[in-house]
């Protein structure tokens, strides 16, 4: 987790795994438990929550992105997809973002 943290593509991993872990608790459970069980406010809480991390996820892809040098045409625009596709960001992570960090990691 502490190697995470140290670099800026390991804090774009972790987002991904937050913004991932938002859509499914929100589409699994909150929206579930909003329309069968009469249930909002959980669905109140992470809506938002997950629009932020959403947000935080693009903003900090195109952040990466420029300090890596990822040309857009080849890897940024992947990484900005997945985060559109449910699931995606776990994908991403284990296609591109993993050997990232191990490249941003053996730099230093």
């Amino acid at each position: 987790m502490k190697t995470l943290l140290k670099t800026q593509v390991g804090r774009l991993r972790l987002i991904g795994y937050l913004e991932g872990a938002s859509l499914l608790i929100l589409v699994f459970i909150a929206v579930p438990l909003k329309y069968w069980a009469d249930v909002p406010e959980l669905s109140r809480m992470m809506g938002p929550t997950h629009g932020a991390l959403f947000l935080l996820f693009v903003f900090n892809t195109l952040s990466v992105g420029i300090e890596q040098k990822w040309k857009f045409s080849e890897t940024t625009w992947k990484v900005l997809l997945a985060c559109l596709v449910p699931f995606g960001t776990f994908y991403i992570d284990r296609k591109v973002l993993r050997y990232a960090h191990a490249r941003c990691e053996d730099g230093k």
